[in-house]
C-alpha cells in the first residue's frame, strides 16, 4: 500500500451492450475499496469525464467498463496520454485480447492449444453467398461448432450449433454484435475460467472455477442470474491437469502482454488438454462473477486485492 490512501475513480456503466453488468461490477469494486478505507468516486463516463479527470487528478482510475468502451483499448490510450495511472492492461494489449481471432493466433503461437476456427466478415458472408460459404466451412469444421462475435463479452451473440440448419441463424446473431464472426470447433470437456492477478510480483493463477450451467450453455442469463449455473472452486480436476491449465492460462496472459488482472476461459478435454478460448482484460466483478469467486476461494480479501492492484497501477505509471 502507498503511505497515504490513493484516490480512486471507478468508471462503470458506459454505452456498450454490457452496461448493466458494468454498473454491478463497478459498484462491487467501489464498495470493496471503501470497506478497505480507500477514497473512491464512482462515475459513469460521459462527455464531461476527461475534463473531470484533468481537474481532479485522481491517483488512479479503475475502468470497470465491460464491452468496447472499456476493453478495446481506446479509453486506456487516452488515460496514457493524460498520464493518469489505471488498473488493468495497457491499450495495446487490450486491443489484442479484445479481438478474439487475434488473441487466438498470439496465444497459439505461444504453444497453448486453441480450437480450430475460421473468421468471417459480414461482407464476405453476404457477397460470397451464405449457402456456399457455410458449405465450405462445414467441410472443415464439422458440427458441433460455436459461433461468436469476434469482439464482445458476456456471451452476447454466442451460439452453440448442433445442427447445420441452425448455422445461418447463429451467424446472423453474431453479426448483430460485430461485423466479424468467429466460427470455432466445439471442444467437449470441462469448462473452466482461471483468473490471473499481478500486484507487482508477477502473474499468479487463481484457483480454476469450473462452470456447469444448468441449461447446458453458459449464456448471458446463466452468467448473471443467480442459480442458473453451478460453480465449483477449485474445479473438479486432478492436481496435474489443474497445474497444466494454470500454466496455460499464465502463458496466455503473458503472450498477450496483459497486466494486473485478467481471466482466461478454457475447456479441458477428456485427455486433460486445456484449450484456450479467450482472455478478458476486464473480468466481470459482480456478485456472481468468476474472478471474485476465485479470489475468495484462494482466501483473499477483495478489498485488499483491489487496493493492491490500485497501488500496482500507480507504481507502473
Amino acid at each position: 500500500m502507498t503511505s497515504t490512501s490513493p484516490r480512486v475513480v471507478v468508471l462503470a456503466g458506459g454505452i456498450s451492450h454490457e452496461r448493466d453488468i458494468s454498473l454491478r461490477s463497478g459498484r462491487r469494486v467501489a464498495d470493496s475499496l471503501l470497506e478497505h478505507g480507500i477514497s473512491v468516486v464512482l462515475r459513469d463516463p460521459d462527455a464531461s469525464l476527461l475534463d473531470y479527470l484533468r481537474e481532479t487528478s485522481p491517483d488512479v482510475v479503475w475502468p470497470a467498463l465491460h464491452g468496447a468502451s472499456g476493453e478495446d483499448g481506446a479509453l486506456r490510450g487516452l488515460l496514457d496520454f493524460m498520464g493518469i495511472p489505471y488498473v488493468g492492461s495497457r491499450s495495446d494489449a487490450a486491443r489484442l485480447a479484445w479481438d478474439k481471432p487475434t488473441a487466438k493466433v498470439i496465444v497459439g503461437r505461444a504453444g497453448v492449444s486453441t480450437p480450430k476456427s475460421i473468421t468471417l466478415t459480414r461482407d464476405a458472408f453476404r457477397e460470397l453467398g451464405a449457402n456456399s460459404v457455410l458449405a465450405a466451412i462445414s467441410d472443415e469444421l464439422p458440427i458441433p461448432v460455436v459461433v461468436k462475435p469476434a469482439q464482445g463479452g458476456s456471451a452476447q451473440g454466442v451460439s452453440l450449433v448442433d445442427n447445420i440448419a441452425d448455422l445461418p441463424r447463429a451467424m446472423v446473431d453474431a453479426y448483430t454484435y460485430c461485423d466479424v464472426a468467429l466460427i470455432e470447433q466445439k471442444i467437449v470437456g470441462t469448462e473452466i475460467a482461471i483468473g490471473i492477478i499481478d500486484t507487482g510480483d508477477g502473474p499468479v493463477a487463481l484457483p480454476a472455477v469450473e462452470i456447469v450451467p444448468l441449461s447446458g450453455v453458459y449464456s448471458f442469463e446463466a452468467r448473471y442470474n443467480a442459480g442458473e449455473t453451478r460453480f465449483y472452486t477449485p474445479a473438479r480436476l486432478s492436481d496435474e491437469i489443474t497445474q497444466r491449465a494454470a500454466e496455460a492460462a499464465v502463458a496466455a496472459h503473458v503472450a498477450l502482454g496483459l497486466r494486473h488482472l485478467s481471466r482466461v476461459d478454457m475447456i479441458v478435454d477428456g485427455a486433460g488438454t486445456p484449450w484456450f478460448l479467450e482472455a478478458n482484460v476486464l473480468p466481470g466483478l459482480t456478485e456472481t462473477s468468476l474472478l471474485p469467486q476465485a479470489l475468495e476461494a484462494a482466501g483473499h480479501d477483495l478489498g485488499w486485492v483491489y487496493s493492491a492492484l490500485a497501488d500496482a497501477a500507480i507504481s507502473d505509471r
